[in-house]
Protein backbone atom coordinates (compact mmCIF):
# COMPACT_ATOMS: atom_id res chain seq x y z
CA UNK A 1 0.00 0.00 0.00
CA UNK A 2 1.41 3.32 -0.74
CA UNK A 3 2.11 5.72 2.19
CA UNK A 4 1.62 9.27 1.93
CA UNK A 5 3.14 11.70 3.83
CA UNK A 6 0.33 14.40 5.66
CA UNK A 7 2.86 17.89 5.10
CA UNK A 8 2.89 16.71 1.09
CA UNK A 9 -0.85 16.77 0.83
CA UNK A 10 -2.60 19.16 -1.22
CA UNK A 11 -5.73 20.43 1.14
CA UNK A 12 -7.67 22.17 -2.15
CA UNK A 13 -6.62 19.83 -4.64
CA UNK A 14 -9.86 18.23 -6.00
CA UNK A 15 -12.26 19.49 -3.62
CA UNK A 16 -15.69 18.53 -3.39
CA UNK A 17 -17.94 20.78 -2.45
CA UNK A 18 -22.24 21.24 -1.85
CA UNK A 19 -24.02 24.48 -2.11
CA UNK A 20 -27.55 24.60 -1.15
CA UNK A 21 -30.56 27.15 -0.88
CA UNK A 22 -33.69 27.71 -1.56
CA UNK A 23 -34.89 28.00 -5.41
CA UNK A 24 -33.82 31.27 -7.39
CA UNK A 25 -31.22 32.11 -4.71
CA UNK A 26 -28.20 31.75 -7.75
CA UNK A 27 -26.77 28.30 -7.25
CA UNK A 28 -26.52 27.90 -10.79
CA UNK A 29 -25.08 31.62 -10.85
CA UNK A 30 -22.28 30.62 -8.60
CA UNK A 31 -20.73 28.77 -11.17
CA UNK A 32 -19.58 32.10 -12.83
CA UNK A 33 -16.92 32.19 -10.26
CA UNK A 34 -15.34 29.02 -10.34
CA UNK A 35 -11.55 29.25 -11.61
CA UNK A 36 -10.32 27.67 -15.11
CA UNK A 37 -12.36 25.45 -17.50
CA UNK A 38 -16.30 23.83 -16.59
CA UNK A 39 -18.57 21.39 -17.34
CA UNK A 40 -22.12 21.69 -16.27
CA UNK A 41 -24.26 18.54 -16.13
CA UNK A 42 -27.57 20.21 -15.91
CA UNK A 43 -30.15 17.80 -13.73
CA UNK A 44 -33.17 20.82 -14.01
CA UNK A 45 -32.63 23.12 -16.83
CA UNK A 46 -31.66 25.94 -14.84
CA UNK A 47 -28.48 26.41 -17.08
CA UNK A 48 -29.86 29.96 -18.87
CA UNK A 49 -28.55 31.62 -16.13
CA UNK A 50 -25.01 31.13 -17.54
CA UNK A 51 -25.76 32.47 -21.36
CA UNK A 52 -22.42 33.89 -22.36
CA UNK A 53 -20.30 32.68 -19.55
CA UNK A 54 -17.03 31.93 -21.12
CA UNK A 55 -15.38 28.88 -20.03
CA UNK A 56 -18.08 26.68 -19.61
CA UNK A 57 -19.99 23.97 -21.45
CA UNK A 58 -23.25 22.05 -20.41
CA UNK A 59 -24.63 18.82 -20.96
CA UNK A 60 -27.95 18.75 -20.10
CA UNK A 61 -30.35 15.91 -18.74
CA UNK A 62 -33.05 14.49 -20.43
CA UNK A 63 -35.97 14.74 -17.26
CA UNK A 64 -38.06 11.94 -18.74
CA UNK A 65 -35.48 8.99 -18.31
CA UNK A 66 -33.06 10.33 -16.06
CA UNK A 67 -31.68 6.99 -14.39
CA UNK A 68 -30.38 5.73 -17.92
CA UNK A 69 -29.03 9.64 -18.74
CA UNK A 70 -26.92 9.71 -15.69
CA UNK A 71 -25.35 6.13 -16.32
CA UNK A 72 -24.61 7.53 -19.93
CA UNK A 73 -23.00 10.59 -18.69
CA UNK A 74 -20.94 8.29 -16.14
CA UNK A 75 -19.81 5.97 -18.66
CA UNK A 76 -18.05 8.97 -20.38
CA UNK A 77 -17.29 11.03 -17.39
CA UNK A 78 -13.59 9.97 -16.94
CA UNK A 79 -12.74 11.16 -20.34
CA UNK A 80 -14.62 14.30 -20.25
CA UNK A 81 -12.97 14.99 -17.20
CA UNK A 82 -9.57 15.60 -18.67
CA UNK A 83 -10.97 18.53 -20.51
CA UNK A 84 -11.82 20.52 -17.55
CA UNK A 85 -11.12 22.04 -14.29
CA UNK A 86 -14.33 21.89 -12.35
CA UNK A 87 -18.04 19.54 -12.97
CA UNK A 88 -20.44 21.17 -11.75
CA UNK A 89 -23.70 18.74 -10.68
CA UNK A 90 -26.45 21.40 -10.94
CA UNK A 91 -29.13 20.09 -8.87
CA UNK A 92 -29.45 16.58 -7.24
CA UNK A 93 -32.54 17.87 -5.80
CA UNK A 94 -34.41 17.81 -8.91
CA UNK A 95 -33.15 14.81 -10.21
CA UNK A 96 -34.10 12.63 -7.06
CA UNK A 97 -37.76 13.86 -7.22
CA UNK A 98 -37.51 13.23 -11.83
CA UNK A 99 -36.17 9.44 -10.64
CA UNK A 100 -39.19 8.81 -8.19
CA UNK A 101 -41.02 10.37 -10.66
CA UNK A 102 -39.71 7.61 -13.75
CA UNK A 103 -40.12 4.81 -11.14
CA UNK A 104 -43.94 5.61 -10.44
CA UNK A 105 -44.65 5.09 -14.33
CA UNK A 106 -43.22 1.54 -13.86
CA UNK A 107 -45.33 0.84 -11.33
CA UNK A 108 -48.64 -1.35 -11.02
CA UNK A 109 -51.13 2.04 -11.06
CA UNK A 110 -48.53 3.91 -13.51
CA UNK A 111 -48.38 7.46 -10.66
CA UNK A 112 -46.97 5.23 -7.46
CA UNK A 113 -44.02 4.40 -5.79
CA UNK A 114 -43.43 0.84 -4.65
CA UNK A 115 -42.01 -0.07 -1.35
CA UNK A 116 -38.37 -1.46 -3.28
CA UNK A 117 -38.28 1.96 -4.99
CA UNK A 118 -37.14 3.52 -1.92
CA UNK A 119 -34.43 0.84 -1.20
CA UNK A 120 -33.05 1.11 -4.90
CA UNK A 121 -32.64 4.96 -4.66
CA UNK A 122 -30.43 4.50 -1.31
CA UNK A 123 -28.02 1.99 -3.24
CA UNK A 124 -28.57 3.55 -6.66
CA UNK A 125 -27.67 7.48 -5.29
CA UNK A 126 -24.96 6.09 -2.89
CA UNK A 127 -23.35 4.12 -6.14
CA UNK A 128 -23.58 7.50 -8.57
CA UNK A 129 -22.19 9.96 -6.40
CA UNK A 130 -19.29 7.75 -5.27
CA UNK A 131 -18.42 7.47 -9.13
CA UNK A 132 -18.45 11.00 -9.33
CA UNK A 133 -16.59 12.01 -6.38
CA UNK A 134 -13.88 9.60 -7.47
CA UNK A 135 -13.27 11.59 -10.77
CA UNK A 136 -9.90 13.44 -10.58
CA UNK A 137 -11.66 16.72 -10.96
CA UNK A 138 -13.31 19.53 -8.87
CA UNK A 139 -16.69 18.71 -8.29
CA UNK A 140 -19.28 20.85 -7.24
CA UNK A 141 -22.43 19.74 -6.24
CA UNK A 142 -26.38 21.99 -5.95
CA UNK A 143 -29.35 20.78 -4.08
CA UNK A 144 -32.61 22.74 -2.60
CA UNK A 145 -32.59 23.33 0.78
CA UNK A 146 -34.84 22.01 3.33
CA UNK A 147 -35.53 21.55 7.38
CA UNK A 148 -35.01 18.37 8.98
CA UNK A 149 -35.48 17.41 12.36
CA UNK A 150 -32.32 16.79 14.46
CA UNK A 151 -32.90 14.63 18.01
CA UNK A 152 -29.83 15.38 20.65
CA UNK A 153 -28.93 12.50 22.87
CA UNK A 154 -31.01 13.81 25.25
CA UNK A 155 -33.98 14.22 23.55
CA UNK A 156 -34.15 17.77 22.60
CA UNK A 157 -35.23 18.54 19.13
CA UNK A 158 -34.63 21.39 16.80
CA UNK A 159 -35.06 22.01 12.97
CA UNK A 160 -32.12 22.44 11.27
CA UNK A 161 -31.66 23.80 7.15
CA UNK A 162 -30.00 21.10 5.19
CA UNK A 163 -29.60 19.68 1.43
CA UNK A 164 -33.10 18.68 0.09
CA UNK A 165 -31.80 14.94 -0.37
CA UNK A 166 -33.62 12.08 1.27
CA UNK A 167 -32.55 11.21 4.71
CA UNK A 168 -31.27 7.39 3.72
CA UNK A 169 -28.42 9.04 1.52
CA UNK A 170 -27.77 12.44 2.90
CA UNK A 171 -25.65 11.91 5.73
CA UNK A 172 -23.58 9.59 3.42
CA UNK A 173 -22.93 12.21 0.90
CA UNK A 174 -22.27 15.10 3.45
CA UNK A 175 -19.81 12.66 5.01
CA UNK A 176 -17.86 12.90 1.25
CA UNK A 177 -17.56 16.76 0.78
CA UNK A 178 -14.63 19.00 1.77
CA UNK A 179 -17.39 21.84 2.02
CA UNK A 180 -21.14 22.09 2.90
CA UNK A 181 -22.36 25.51 2.63
CA UNK A 182 -25.64 27.73 2.50
CA UNK A 183 -26.34 30.50 -0.06
CA UNK A 184 -28.36 33.32 1.71
CA UNK A 185 -29.61 36.47 0.18
CA UNK A 186 -29.20 39.39 2.35
CA UNK A 187 -32.65 41.08 2.57
CA UNK A 188 -31.47 44.66 2.79
CA UNK A 189 -28.81 44.61 -0.05
CA UNK A 190 -29.32 41.62 -2.55
CA UNK A 191 -26.01 40.48 -1.43
CA UNK A 192 -25.19 36.69 -1.47
CA UNK A 193 -23.44 35.03 0.70
CA UNK A 194 -22.48 31.43 1.82
CA UNK A 195 -22.74 30.19 5.46
CA UNK A 196 -19.19 27.58 6.10
CA UNK A 197 -19.48 26.90 10.07
CA UNK A 198 -22.61 24.80 10.77
CA UNK A 199 -24.89 25.07 13.90
CA UNK A 200 -27.99 23.45 15.63
CA UNK A 201 -30.53 25.49 12.70
CA UNK A 202 -27.76 25.14 9.61
CA UNK A 203 -25.53 22.12 8.15
CA UNK A 204 -22.49 23.63 6.61
CA UNK A 205 -18.66 22.88 7.31
CA UNK A 206 -15.20 23.82 5.93
CA UNK A 207 -12.19 21.12 5.80
CA UNK A 208 -10.47 23.68 3.03
CA UNK A 209 -9.68 26.27 4.77
CA UNK A 210 -10.63 28.55 8.26
CA UNK A 211 -13.57 30.65 6.37
CA UNK A 212 -16.84 30.53 8.36
CA UNK A 213 -18.54 32.87 6.05
CA UNK A 214 -18.00 33.87 2.53
CA UNK A 215 -19.30 36.34 -0.29
CA UNK A 216 -20.75 33.95 -3.35
CA UNK A 217 -17.97 35.53 -5.32
CA UNK A 218 -15.03 34.40 -3.42
CA UNK A 219 -16.43 30.83 -2.52
CA UNK A 220 -13.75 29.04 -4.46
CA UNK A 221 -10.71 31.62 -3.63
CA UNK A 222 -9.39 28.95 -0.77
CA UNK A 223 -6.63 29.49 1.16
CA UNK A 224 -7.04 33.22 1.03
CA UNK A 225 -6.04 35.07 3.90
CA UNK A 226 -9.15 36.76 5.37
CA UNK A 227 -12.10 35.84 6.21
CA UNK A 228 -15.14 37.43 6.04
CA UNK A 229 -17.37 38.28 9.87
CA UNK A 230 -21.11 36.43 10.02
CA UNK A 231 -22.32 39.97 10.58
CA UNK A 232 -21.07 41.26 7.08
CA UNK A 233 -23.31 37.98 5.29
CA UNK A 234 -26.58 39.18 7.30
CA UNK A 235 -25.93 42.85 6.98
CA UNK A 236 -24.94 42.97 4.02
CA UNK A 237 -21.62 45.30 5.06
CA UNK A 238 -18.36 44.72 4.23
CA UNK A 239 -16.47 44.23 7.25
CA UNK A 240 -13.50 42.05 7.34
CA UNK A 241 -11.78 40.28 9.59
CA UNK A 242 -7.98 38.40 10.10
CA UNK A 243 -8.20 34.96 8.99
CA UNK A 244 -6.91 32.82 12.06
CA UNK A 245 -3.92 30.49 11.62
CA UNK A 246 -4.50 27.20 13.27
CA UNK A 247 -2.40 25.33 10.80
CA UNK A 248 1.05 24.53 12.13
Amino acid sequence: MKIMQAKDLQRTKNWRIILYSKPGTGKTSSVKYLPGKTLVFDLDNSVKVLAGTPNVDVIELNRTHPEKQVEDFLREAKELAKNYDNLVIDNVSSFEKDWFIEKGRSSHNGISNELQDYSQWTNYFARIMTNFYLLPINVLTTAWETQREIVTENGQKFNQYAPEIRQSVLDGMLGLCDVVGRLVINPKTGGRGVILQGNDSIYAKNRLDDRTVAPIEELFNFGSDVNVSASSVSNGTSERSPKRNTEG
